[in-house]
C-alpha cells in the first residue's frame, strides 16, 4: 500500500472497510481515516495524502519506496495500525500491539533549504511531536537527543517514542514516528519503555492526537523552511534546547566505530550536534551516536 492522490480513498480500518470488524479491544478502536483526511488534507495544507493501513512491515520503508518510484509527493502521510518490521535508530526493532500507538511516516522535500540543514528534520519533528502532545493530550514530554521522546512514569524517565529519518532519493526525506499511546505495563517491551497512558495523558484517543501532532509538524516545518532552515531564526534551536532532557546531564556517547565519550552535554550547536564537554574541558561535537543518560554519582 502506497500513498495515493487526494481523490482516492483506500479501504482501511477507519473507513469501515474489510478490517473494520476485526478489532476486539474496545480501548483501542481503529483510526478514522476519512475523518483524518477531511481534517488534514486541504488545498492550503502541507498534507497532500493520508493513508491508513491495517498492517505493514514499516511505514518508512513503504513511503521511501513510493517516493523513489514517483508514486508519492511531498506531504504524503502513511499510517499503520500495526508494524511488523519497524525499525528505530541503529536498526533496533520497534514493536507494539496493534492500535496501541501512532506509527506513521511523512514525506518532506525542503528543496529550498540547504541540504546541510536537513539534519535538523528529526530534531524539528521531535519538537513538533512534543508541542502537539502538550496541546492535544495535556502532557509534558521531554526530548532525548537526538530522536527519543520521554515521559515520566512513577517518577522515572521512560521512552515513549522515537523518530527515524531516511533519505528518499535526492530530493526528499521520509520521517517516521513511533509513539506508544495506550501500551499497558504488562505490554512494555523493556522496563525503560513507557506510554502516554502510563504517564497520565488526559487524552489517549489517537485520532485527535494524530491531528494535533501533524498540525504541529506542519507549523514547525513551514516556519523552519521559510527562513531557509536556519535553526535560530526559526526558533527551533532555542525550543529544542529548552525541552531537551539531555542538556546539563552527564552522558556517555557510544560513537560509530565503537568508541565512547563521557562528559556533560553542555550545548546544541548550529548544526544540531550535541556538544559534550569532557572532564579535561575539551568540547566534542557529536553528530551521531547512542546517548546514555548517566545517573548522578
Amino acid at each position: 500500500m502506497t500513498p495515493r492522490d487526494r481523490s482516492e480513498r483506500p479501504s482501511s480500518p477507519g473507513d469501515g472497510g474489510p478490517a473494520a470488524g476485526r478489532w476486539s479491544d474496545l480501548d483501542r478502536p481503529p483510526l478514522n481515516a476519512s475523518a483524518l483526511r477531511r481534517a488534514l488534507v486541504r488545498e492550503e495544507s502541507l498534507w497532500t495524502a493520508l493513508d491508513v493501513v491495517a498492517v505493514t512491515g514499516s511505514t518508512n520503508t513503504d513511503l521511501v519506496r513510493a517516493a523513489r518510484a514517483g508514486r508519492a509527493e511531498e506531504g504524503a502521510v502513511l499510517v499503520a495500525e500495526e508494524q511488523s518490521a519497524a525499525r528505530g535508530r541503529l536498526d533496533r526493532v520497534w514493536s507494539a500491539p496493534a492500535r496501541s500507538g501512532l506509527f506513521f511516516s511523512v514525506l518532506l522535500a525542503p528543496n529550498d533549504v540547504p541540504v546541510t540543514r536537513w539534519g535538523w528534520l528529526p530534531l524539528l519533528t521531535g519538537v513538533a511531536v512534543a508541542t502537539g502532545l502538550a496541546r492535544a493530550a495535556g502532557l509534558d514530554t521531554a526530548l532525548k537527543w537526538p530522536n527519543d521522546l520521554l515521559v515520566t512514569v512513577d517518577g522515572q524517565e521512560r521512552k515513549a517514542g522515537g523518530i527515524l529519518a531516511e533519505r528518499a532519493g535526492t530530493e526528499g526525506v521520509v520521517v517516521g514516528v513511533g509513539l506508544n499511546v495506550t501500551l499497558r505495563a504488562d505490554e512494555l517491551p523493556v522496563p525503560t519503555a513507557g506510554s502516554l497512558a502510563l504517564a497520565g495523558a488526559a487524552v489517549t484517543d489517537r485520532d485527535p492526537l494524530l491531528r494535533g501532532v501533524l498540525r504541529s509538524l506542519e507549523q514547525w516545518y513551514t516556519r523552519w523552511r521559510v527562513v531557509g532552515g536556519d535553526p535560530e531564526m526559526s526558533g527551533l534551536l532555542e525550543t529544542y534546547a529548552a525541552g531537551c532532557a539531555t542538556l546539563g546531564r552527564q552522558v556517555r556517547a557510544l560513537l560509530p566505530g565503537g568508541d565512547d565519550l563521557v562528559g556533560e552535554a553542555t550545548a546544541l550547536d548550529g548544526d544540531g550536534r550535541l556538544v559534550i564537554t569532557a572532564a579535561d574541558g575539551a568540547r566534542h561535537p557529536v553528530s551521531a551516536g547512542d546517548i546514555v543518560h548517566l545517573r548522578p554519582a
